[in-house]
């Protein structure tokens, strides 16, 4: 989507759902394969553990698999809602430990790049989940495709997931510049995943940080990271996140402590670009 256009027809917003504080976390990722489903399946195990309500949109359009990560079998997803046959309503599943998921299709190529009228569709009916949750995450795609910038975008926080390979944090750059540049995001959150120790997780922050402090004008808040752990696969292959299976795997203790960091975020008091689903309420009170 052009991002001139997103400048000039800013979603309207609902007020009553920006008053109830609902925070809307989106996590991406620069390059595919980091492990950006599993973090945020496990986040939002984390956070229903912490008495959250957490609803998980998978917005991984066309490719989506949180299903399979967590064993759900879903009959209808994101697919029948943009094409107006299903509400949202009708496709959430309930998931692990009281974690709500909203699955997106697989294989439909119709939808890796939506329309406007598709995104109009979207928050339509994403407002209904103002009454269903204290956090929305957002599992994006991985890149700069558009969707993947509309949904990073629209949220009021943006997670950047990598690793300490090179090509994931010159990929999640590259996101960052993207949306700093064609989106005016100026805010960002950074977890490293599958780092050997928090001495290399630092080392990969000061990295990025010394990159995007030269060249583009944005702040990055350094989140935490989630250690190489061999039960992470292990509980891939049995369809269950490691902190539901494994609970006291070292990933499922970094990702306990993720969630009660992230609990902790408040709604932000401005809006961190151009485009929102959802406002702060000092500018819905307007």
């Amino acid at each position: 989507m052009d991002p001139t256009m997103v400048r000039r027809d800013q979603l309207q917003i609902d007020r009553a759902y920006a008053r109830r504080g609902v925070k809307v976390i989106a996590v991406s990722s620069g390059k595919g394969g980091v492990g950006k489903t599993n973090v945020v399946a496990n986040l939002a195990i984390g956070l229903a553990g912490l008495g959250r309500r957490t609803v998980v949109l998978d917005a991984d359009l066309g490719l989506g698999n949180l299903d399979v990560l967590l064993g759900l079998a879903p009959t209808f997803t994101l697919e029948h809602v943009l094409k107006r046959h299903k509400r949202l309503r009708d496709i959430i599943l309930p998931g692990p430990h009281g974690i709500r998921i909203l699955p997106a299709g697989s294989g439909g190529l119709d939808l890796t790049s939506l329309t406007w009228e598709q995104h109009l569709v979207l928050q339509e009916e994403i407002e209904w989940i103002s009454d269903q949750a204290d956090i929305l995450l957002i599992d994006t795609g991985a890149g700069i495709a558009p969707n993947v910038l509309f949904f990073a975008a629209a949220a009021q926080e943006t997670v950047v997931l990598t690793t300490p390979e090179p090509t994931s944090l010159t990929d999640a750059y590259a996101l960052i510049k993207v949306l700093s540049r064609e989106y005016s995001e100026t805010r960002f959150r950074l977890l490293v995943n599958c780092a050997r120790s928090p001495e290399q997780a630092a080392a990969v922050y000061r990295k990025l940080c010394r990159v995007t402090d030269r060249f583009l004008n944005v702040a990055i808040d350094y989140i935490g990271w989630i250690p190489l752990d061999d039960y992470v696969p292990l509980a891939v292959c049995q369809q269950r996140a490691v902190l539901d299976l494994y609970p006291q795997a070292p990933s499922s203790k970094a990702f306990g402590q993720l969630a009660r960091g992230v609990a902790k975020w408040e709604t932000p008091s401005l809006p961190k670009g151009s485009l929102q689903f959802f406002r702060p309420r000092s500018l819905t009170s307007v």
